[in-house]
């Protein structure tokens, strides 16, 4: 996929300001104690950049495994080079974060790639992903990246089923979106770090004397 297609992922910037109240109400909720506001995230001012940068930052979703092991992923796929890499962008926390708000579907969807991963790597190499060798995780990606074909003998040079490739493109999907989806991501794309519209001044004018 290419880079300039990920502007496309632009949509998603303000979708982690506006989880977190959801998330808050729905825990609440699940006490009893949820309070409704009229007001959007974006409206109250929220901004879940503080808290998904924070030094105690603790995933909503993922489990500390689960969390350690697409670190490791995201920083492979999208590492640091003469700019930053999705480690330094947080792509882990905001992916959390996103997710603890999905439908159960998309999450174990999710949970299902991330433990093909670790399956695959338990299988060929005996441990857990996250516990390789960079020279193993490698290998590991690399031949999960690409997908198999037929064989030219059977006349089938098309591809063939193959779970892994779909695990690895819906793992690079998610961290790419959201690394594109970061400031640091953004301004890989070319964004100079202005908006482009200032605050919204609602109408002056009393009420009964618009023109």
């Amino acid at each position: 996929m290419k880079r300039r297609e990920m502007l496309r992922a632009s949509v998603l910037v303000g979708a982690a300001a506006a989880l977190r109240p959801a998330l808050s109400n729905a825990q609440s909720g699940a006490q009893g104690t949820a309070q409704p506001s009229e007001l959007t995230p974006a409206q109250s001012g929220v901004d879940a950049s503080k808290d998904l940068s924070a030094p105690g930052w603790k995933p909503l979703f993922l489990d500390e495994h689960q969390n350690e092991t697409l670190i490791i992923l995201s920083d492979l796929i999208i590492p640091a080079t003469d700019t930053p890499g999705a480690k330094e962008a947080l792509v882990n926390r905001y992916i959390d974060l996103v997710l603890a708000a999905e439908t159960r579907d998309t999450q174990r969807a999710f949970l299902n790639s991330l433990g093909y991963l670790d399956g695959e790597s338990r299988q060929r190499f005996k441990s857990a992903f996250r516990y390789l060798s960079a020279e193993d995780q490698d290998v590991l990606l690399h031949a999960l990246a690409y997908p198999r074909f037929g064989s030219s003998w059977a006349g089938d040079t098309g591809p063939i089923a193959d779970p892994g490739h779909a695990h690895f493109e819906a793992l690079k999907e998610r961290i790419m979106t959201a690394y594109y989806s970061s400031q640091i991501g953004e301004k890989e794309l070319g964004w100079d770090g202005a908006f482009a519209h200032g605050p919204y001044q609602g109408c002056e004018h009393p009420e009964g004397e618009h023109k």
